[in-house]
């Protein structure tokens, strides 16, 4: 009877490894078969368009006579416009996760994070208008005010606004690694004279430093390849510049623009939109391996310190 149990258990535990290798398998082979999809298309638009032009020429012009497809000004704007975003985000969204896990009481706390986390079930359209209709002039406004000049497609608009819809992002990821530290932790440091902002400093944040780097990196991923937002708020325009106050255009914009434009599909200008989205796959997947790294080395850090 007991092997008999025995073997039922195993056949059940068996599925179950199958089952989960199979859901491994399935995810590894998509992500290549994403890569590949625009490795062929990316390696067509290079046999025909220079590759080293492409990765540090410093004018795009798809679609003229003597089109030309350097890409420098495309990336330093989906940089400059991921930049603010990360520059909104990350304080606020850490700010909130510590306070409603360190400061905040149970009542508030329950009143407080379905309230943020509305922010992420918002659609990214709706972020668009705000950034295109409320956001944008009121940075017209605000420059002026000060006797500087700003664009209605300003990458500090989009870029403000792109923190804000990933706030949830890393606030509620931070909040849950923050307060999955163990308390003893806390009071073994409250015990030894430490403030709670102290503690906070030195051991929690320590302690959950590997997480808010994870959410950190998804936050950063999620601006890198939004799309909404900056194609309504941001401009179409090229422009390799360091004023935010400037309109800027983003990869995910030229993509949106070589792929709904009447050119032949074969045509360098809609191939470089895989070229386009080739090197953003190979940018978010240094982030990942720079991320782990990190991530790796703060989990030896402290381990190391806590013995």
């Amino acid at each position: 009877m007991f092997e008999s149990k025995n073997k039922t258990t195993q056949v059940k535990e068996n599925i179950i490894k199958f089952l989960l290798i199979t859901a491994s398998i399935i995810s590894i082979l998509t992500t290549f078969g994403i890569l590949f999809s625009i490795l062929f298309e990316a390696i067509e638009f290079f046999q025909i368009r220079s590759f080293w032009y492409f990765i540090t020429g410093t004018e795009w012009s798809p679609g003229v006579e003597g089109s030309k497809f350097g890409a420098v000004p495309i990336f330093a704007g989906t940089f400059m416009i991921t930049l603010i975003a990360m520059l909104v985000a990350v304080p606020v969204g850490l700010g909130s996760a510590i306070y409603m896990s360190e400061y905040a009481s149970h009542k508030t706390r329950d009143y407080l994070k379905p309230i943020l986390e509305v922010l992420a079930g918002i659609p990214t359209v709706v972020y668009g208008f705000f950034a295109a209709i409320t956001v944008a002039p009121l940075v017209v406004k605000l420059a002026a005010s000060v006797g500087l000049e700003a664009t209605f497609n300003s990458a500090l608009a989009s870029g403000f606004v792109m923190g804000i819809m990933i706030i949830p992002v890393i606030s509620s990821l931070s909040d849950d690694v923050i307060r999955a530290v163990p308390d003893s932790q806390r009071k073994a440091s409250l015990g030894l004279g430490m403030t709670q902002g102290e503690t906070i400093k030195n051991i929690v944040i320590p302690s959950a430093l590997p997480g808010i780097i994870s959410a950190t990196l998804l936050g950063l991923s999620k601006a890198l390849g939004e799309t909404m937002i900056v194609v309504m708020a941001a401009g179409l325009r090229p422009n390799l510049s360091i004023n935010p106050l400037e309109d800027m255009t983003t990869v995910t914009v030229r993509i949106v623009d070589a792929l709904v434009g009447d050119q032949a599909f074969d045509s360098p200008a809609t191939l470089s939109a895989f070229a386009l989205g080739l090197i953003l796959f190979i940018v978010t997947l240094v982030l990942n391996i720079v991320s782990l790294m990190l991530i790796r080395k703060f989990k030896e850090k402290y381990k190391v310190n806590t013995l």
